[in-house]
Formats: C-alpha cells, structure tokens, sequence
C-alpha cells in the first residue's frame, strides 16, 4: 500500500512537472491594419487567426505583470505561457485589435509614449481610449516619452547629461501614465529595441523591467533589463513559423560576454557559457541577419564564442541561436543577441 501511494505520489509530481515551467513567451505587435507600412503590421484576419491558434492548442495567456512577476520570484507557470504586447499605442490597436483580443477574453500591454499623446498627435490613441482599454484589463505601460533613441547622445552632451535627460524622460512619462490610467507598472518597451550597456544601467537603477524586439523566450535566469520579445508582424506574421517560436524555451545561460549592443566592433563577436543537459552542442546553430550561419567555436565543454563570417550592414542585426530540445520533443532553445552597429 505504502508502495503505491509512493509510485502515485511520483506519478503525480512528474505529471506537475510536465505541465509547468519556469519560462514564457512574449509576443510583440505594432499596427493590426491593411493599409499601413506591412513592415510593423498584421492584418485583422490574421490577428485572429494568431489568437485561435492560443486558444485552440491551450496555451496560456496571461498579463505582462503575472509573467515577469512570477519569473523575477522564480516560481513555475504553466507550460505555453503567453503574454501580448503591442508598441506605441496605435488607433487601430483600439479600432481593430481591442474588439478582437475582447473576443477571446485575452488579456495585453500597449506601451505607450505620452509626449505624443499629449501632443495631441492623430495617429496614436488619446487617453480617453487608453483608460478605456485600461478599465477593460489593458495594461498601459512606457515606451518612453517620443520615442526617441534612447542609448543616443546629444551634439556635446556628456554621459552625465545623458543620464540626466534619459532618466527626466523615462520618469515623465511614468508619471503622465500614473496620472492618466493609474498604472505603474515599471515596464519600458525601448524604442525600436536599441538598447547599450549604459541604458540598461539606468534602466536597472530606477527600479524598471527593460523589454527589447529581439527574439527569444525568456526565463528565471534571464537578464531583465533586456528581455525579448518574438516579433508577430510583417514578415514575422505568418502562422506556420510562429508556432515554432511559441513553443520555444529559453536557454539557461550562466555567462554571456560582449563589448556593448551599440557597437563599432563588426563583426562583433559574442561568447557565451550556457548550462548543458537538455541539447547537444552539435545541434547548437546560430546565424546572422542578412548574412548567414555564424562561425561557432566551442572553446570549453560549455562555452562557445560566435562570430560572423563577414561584416554586418550598419544599423540594426542579430544573431540568432537555436537548438533542439532532447526532453521536448519539437521544441527549441532560442537565443538572440541585437546589434547596432554604428560603423
């Protein structure tokens, strides 16, 4: 009798564990319209279409701050979390988008940039829209205040200057939403998702989450003045290679060394020591935007340095690092590292 209640006992832990992890997926859209830049954008049917896929293969979609919440507190959550995002607060997040999400009962962040929106600037929604997606269990959080390069010095600005300015605007536009919506939730969406070691810093200082457009799922051990996103519009809309990301795990990483995001290292070159268990380093693949497969070289059993076989283009890059899980089956490890590379 003690024997089975041990054997279900085990049965029913191993069971627990199958179905929950310490990690997540967060997704990132901009415009959910047919008639603006497709770049930034997803059509209605096809925002829908993303939404029934979450709903008909059970994952679990839950708001920004339950995600990073449990995360930074190390706790379990169910497998195939989800949270949704969706940057500068766009009309038509409120015209097309809220009706859709409203429909499936999701829960979604709109970072936001209140200078814009005090401006009176027609092309975003106003407060009265946002407190009313907010009263309905949007969250609302910074984007910073016009969505300026952040990591950018000014004509002779010093870094104290810098920090100054960066710091009055990320504050600004913290209190504009406080007193606008009530929210506080210390989340910066960085515009365009260029980020330095310096932003980050200040980022970190004041107490807030810095989130990123490069991909990747992210978990207990991720840095959380960088966290990824996966990008979900243009070229990044189509269903059949989104499934792929949403099913995605982070990487354990223990040490990830490079001279700063924002560099004129090119090609830059990043090491990285992950802890090994779940892939086989044979299978580790990475690869450069516009470029192709990156040269890995494993320096140890557990530390691999990639580079790029030749230089990038100037502006924004990536490498992307992929490897197949052993325990889960057609999942992926997904790792990525941003670039601007200024010369």
């Amino acid at each position: 009798m003690n024997f089975k209640k041990l054997f279900h006992c085990v049965l029913s832990i191993l069971f627990y564990l199958s179905f929950s992890v310490k990690s997540a997926i967060i997704l990132q859209y901009h415009h959910v319209s047919e008639t603006l830049p497709a770049v930034t954008s997803i059509s209605a049917k096809n925002f829908e279409a993303h939404l029934s896929y979450l709903k008909q293969n059970d994952f679990n979609v839950i708001p920004l701050n339950e995600l990073v919440n449990s995360l930074q507190q190390g706790q379990s959550l169910p497998d195939k979390t989800v949270a949704i995002t969706f940057d500068d607060g766009y009309n038509n997040n409120y015209d097309q988008a809220a009706p859709i999400l409203e429909a499936f009962n999701y829960p979604y962040t709109i970072f936001v940039n209140p200078r814009l929106i005090d401006e009176g600037k027609g092309y975003v929604m106003g407060w009265d829209k946002l407190r009313e997606l907010a009263k309905k269990g949007a969250l609302i959080s910074n984007h910073s205040s016009q969505h300026d390069y952040l990591h950018q010095r000014q004509n002779g600005e010093s870094d104290a200057q810098w920090k100054t300015r960066i710091k009055d605007d990320i504050l600004f536009s913290q209190k504009r939403i406080k007193e606008e919506i009530g929210h506080d939730f210390k989340y910066l969406a960085y515009p365009y998702g260029e980020f330095n070691n310096q932003l980050q810093e200040l980022v970190k200082s004041l107490g807030f989450i810095g989130i990123g457009q490069h991909s990747g799922a992210i978990g207990i051990n991720s840095d959380f003045t960088r966290l990824p996103r996966f990008p979900a519009s243009g070229f990044y809309s189509k269903l059949d290679t989104l499934k792929t990301k949403l099913n995605s795990r982070p990487f354990t990483i223990k040490t990830l060394t490079y001279s700063d995001s924002v560099t004129n290292e090119n090609p830059p070159i990043i090491s990285v020591q992950f802890e090994m268990g779940d892939f086989h380093k044979s299978q580790l693949a990475c690869y450069v935007s516009g470029v192709g497969q990156a040269k890995l070289d494993w320096v140890t059993e557990d530390t691999v340095t990639v580079n790029s076989p030749k230089k990038l283009n100037l502006g924004r890059s990536r490498f992307n690092c992929t490897a197949p899980s052993k325990a889960h089956k057609g999942s992926y490890y997904w790792f990525s590292q941003p670039w601007v590379l200024t010369q």
